[in-house]
This record gives structure tokens, C-alpha cells and sequence, in this order.
């Protein structure tokens, strides 16, 4: 079989990434590594990724907003994993695959002939990831996963209701903090490759449970890091706010003494720059909660964008709090290019999210759409070394489309 790869530019350029992957973890994983130059092929089932039936609006069946936002930079092949000549097919392309991601329940790679000891039998250079909910063992380990669960078990759940009724995270912030994990876990296996006299690769596992822990539980545990447990204040709650103004609400953080000061002079409260409890920093962050409550009532007094525009002229950290409409319109984010517009030939501009990588000699980009189902089976396939004949005959057996 011939090995030709597509030539594209950034620093995984030459890379070749097999995604297993659906809804959301997995494709921004794989996504991820796209953008960064790889070469994703996002193997589907017949049906499709489940993104594709979700996130109006549509262009064109199975195509929505959210696929797009999900699987840019990859090109799509229609394999039938539970059909024996798809899963022999995959076997066959292993040995020219550099890393392969799954996100399916643990067992699954296992029961369809492709865990990981089969696979890397046949390439021991291949880094194989797999992202599941709580691991591949332990009570958890057979039960489905999906992010509110997750949230709810790691625990932040409640202190985010403010005293309320817990309240999660509006989005699914456990599946995107298992795709980053998922991403560095990848990196790395691929740097350890690299510097192995036998270029090994090796099974890099990312549990959803372990991923949203690590990232929303490092200040929860401070009061839990000596035990006994120490009885938590209400400091957080005080420091991570909005505050309310005259027409809206901004945010601010006083920390350091002389953003302190500025904000005293915005307000026109230098008495409380010169109060022993809150002049320096040490004092001030012991009576946080009081502070707020003396300064809300000022904040209050103030228009949202001119307390943000005094406030930056003096020095002191308040910023506005933008919905997404703001968001887009905010000058830093087009000095910056976040969001990055792409034409496509079929249906106009479409908006995505840049990379948030600068690499200023292997850049980062876009330069694929999100692709159609199945698009490009026959020329991935080809440039992997399947004759057209096979191709044709695999696709009669409906082993592809």
C-alpha cells in the first residue's frame, strides 16, 4: 500500500490522525490537532457523528452550526466498523496511522477487534487515546457518561448555586476540558515517541471524571489540602462576581494596593484607601466580603461602559461583561483575529473560532471546512493505497460509503 500524505502547513504537518470520535470531547480533540496541521481522517458510521443531527441552524441535512464548530480540518470517511470487511479495512490502514482517538464506552474497541493490543501488534509506533467517562475500571467504568453527570459527581455543583439549588456549568464544560487533556495527553506521547530509540507509541487514556476534577477542583481543595478540613468562607463567592451597575452589571478583581487606590479614586472613596482593613492587601483579602458589600452601592451608581473606561484610565481591573453579540463586536477580539470567517463555495462565509495558538514559523489555520459525511472515502482510501476495484466491491458489500 502507498503512504501518500496531503502536505499542509503547522507543526503536526505530515501527522496522520485516525477519529473514532463523536459529539463533542472526541471532535474538538481531533479538531484541535487539525488545526495544528495534522492530517484528521474522522471515520464515521453509516449514520454519522451525532453532531450532525444537533445544533441548528442547518445548511443541508446532516450538516449543522454545531458540526462545523466540531470537525473543521478533517476530511470524512464512511466506514462500517461492525461490518467484518470495514473492520479488516481498518486493520490494513493502522500500520500508516500516527495517532488513532476514540471516545466510544470501554469495552467497545475491545469487542470490535481494534483495542489497543491488537492495534499496536501491528504498529507499535501508534499513540492510541481513548476518552471515556470514569476510566476503563472501577464501579463507574461500564455506565454512560455524559457531562452534567460528570459535573455532578466532581462536586462544584453546589457552590455555583450561590445557596441555591446546585446549578451546572450552561455548556459542556467537562467534554471540552477532556478534549484539552486529550489533546496534551496526545502531545506528549508524541514528544515521548520522538525521543525513543524504537519510536514506541502507547495508550494514552483520558477520563472525563479525572479531566473536569483536575481543571475546577485545585481551589476548591485549598481548605482540603492539610487535613482536617478547614471550614470554607465566603471569600470565592465575593471575589468571583459581577457586579451590579446603573445599567448592567461589569466584572473587577481588587488584589494588588494600587489597583485598590484607582478604584478608590473612580469611586471617590479614598477613605477606604486609608482604612486600616483594607489599605494593604493582606488586611483587605481578610475583610474581601465586607469590602464588597461597601463598595456595591458605589459600583451601582455607575453607568456599565463609563465605570469600565474610568476604571482603565486609572488603572484599576473592571471590565465590561459582553454577551456573545458583544463578544464579537469587541475591538481586541478583531485586533486578534479570534474569530476567524472562511468562504465556503456552497453556502457563503461561515464563523469559525480561530486557533488560539501563535506559532510564528509553523502557524496554526483553517483551511478545510467541516467536511459532508462520507466525502472523502474514495480519496482517502486512494492516496492509503486501495485500488478503485476494492473500493467499489467494499462499497457493494456496504462495508463503506
Amino acid at each position: 500500500m502507498s503512504d501518500a500524505r496531503p502536505t499542509r502547513s503547522g507543526p503536526l504537518a505530515g501527522l496522520r490522525v485516525l477519529d473514532l470520535t463523536s459529539v463533542v470531547s472526541g471532535p474538538m480533540c481531533t479538531q484541535a490537532l487539525g488545526d495544528l496541521g495534522a492530517d484528521v481522517l474522522k471515520l464515521e458510521a453509516p449514520g454519522g457523528d451525532q453532531t450532525r443531527y444537533s445544533g441548528a441552524p442547518f445548511r443541508e441535512p446532516l450538516y449543522s452550526a454545531m458540526h462545523t464548530q466540531m470537525n473543521r480540518n478533517k476530511r470524512s470517511l464512511v466506514v462500517d466498523l461492525k461490518h467484518p470487511a470495514g473492520r479488516d479495512l481498518v486493520l490494513e490502514l493502522i500500520p500508516r496511522i500516527d495517532v488513532l482517538v476514540e471516545n466510544f464506552r470501554p469495552d467497545v474497541m475491545g469487542r470490535l477487534g481494534l483495542g489497543y493490543e491488537v492495534l499496536a501488534a501491528r504498529n507499535p509506533g501508534l499513540v492510541y487515546a481513548s476518552i471515556n467517562g470514569f476510566g476503563s475500571d472501577g464501579p463507574y467504568a461500564a455506565l454512560p457518561a455524559y457531562d452534567q453527570l460528570v459535573q455532578g459527581l466532581v462536586g462544584v455543583m453546589p457552590a455555583q448555586g450561590g445557596g441555591g439549588p446546585p446549578v451546572p456549568v450552561n455548556g459542556p464544560i467537562a467534554d471540552k476540558t477532556s478534549a484539552v487533556t486529550a489533546l496534551s495527553g496526545i502531545l506528549a506521547a508524541l514528544f515521548a515517541r520522538e525521543r525513543d530509540p524504537e519510536r514506541r507509541g502507547q495508550r494514552v487514556e483520558i477520563a472525563m471524571l479525572d479531566a473536569y476534577a483536575a481543571f475546577a477542583l485545585p481551589d476548591p481543595m485549598t481548605p482540603r489540602a492539610f487535613p482536617p478540613h478547614v471550614e470554607e468562607s465566603r471569600m470565592s463567592e465575593a471575589f468571583f462576581r459581577a457586579w451590579e451597575t446603573a445599567d448592567g452589571h461589569v466584572v473587577g478583581l481588587i488584589i494588588q494596593d494600587h489597583q485598590f487606590q484607582a478604584l478608590c479614586r473612580v469611586l471617590d472613596r479614598m477613605d477606604l484607601a486609608e482604612d486600616p482593613r483594607f489599605r494593604e492587601m493582606g488586611p483587605r483579602l481578610g475583610h474581601y466580603v465586607e469590602l464588597v458589600e461597601i463598595l456595591g452601592p458605589e459600583v451601582r451608581k455607575w453607568p456599565s461602559a463609563e465605570l469600565v473606561a474610568r476604571a482603565r484610565e486609572e488603572g484599576a481591573t473592571f471590565g465590561p461583561v459582553n454577551d456573545i453579540e458583544g463578544f464579537l463586536a469587541d475591538p481586541q477580539v478583531a485586533h486578534r483575529g479570534t474569530v476567524h470567517e472562511l468562504v465556503d463555495e456552497r453556502w457563503g462565509p461561515v464563523r469559525y473560532l480561530a486557533p488560539p495558538w501563535h506559532l510564528e514559523r509553523t502557524p496554526a489555520g483553517i483551511d478545510r471546512h467541516a467536511p459532508r459525511l462520507g466525502e472523502h472515502t474514495d480519496e482517502v482510501l486512494g492516496e492509503l493505497g486501495v485500488a478503485a476495484d476494492r473500493i467499489a466491491s467494499l462499497r457493494e458489500q456496504g462495508a463503506i460509503r
